[in-house]
């Protein structure tokens, strides 16, 4: 698995679903501009969140996307990997598992 190709793999099927239904992927893209928007936390804690989540529902694609921009907010391994020991606290065995391939996705996109 090369986390690089298919975080541009994930893009590129965004943007397919932008053309073929752009009403609400455009309000969901003004959703997520508003989330951010927000100042009680900073955009790097907000993307903590999004990563935990990710993880816990087990969506690889989600997990690359939002590693990716944690890594351009500064995140460190350490600081992800602290999100991933909470994700599994928070969602016990099964979420091992996809822990563990966020971090092979993590490291990959690192590399």
């Amino acid at each position: 698995m090369d986390p690089r190709a298919e975080l541009e793999r994930t893009k590129d099927r965004s943007r397919a679903l932008i053309k073929a239904v752009n009403a609400p992927m455009k309000a969901f893209g003004q959703l997520g501009a508003a989330v951010k928007a927000a100042e009680a936390i900073s955009v790097k804690e907000k993307e903590y969140v999004a990563i935990g989540i990710a993880v816990v529902q087990g969506c690889d694609d989600c997990v690359g996307y939002h590693a990716d921009l944690l890594q351009k907010l500064g995140c460190t391994r350490e600081e992800f990997c602290d999100v991933l020991a909470m994700a599994i606290q928070m969602g016990g065995g099964p979420v091992v598992m996809n822990a563990g391939r966020a971090l092979e996705i993590w490291d990959g996109l690192a590399a």
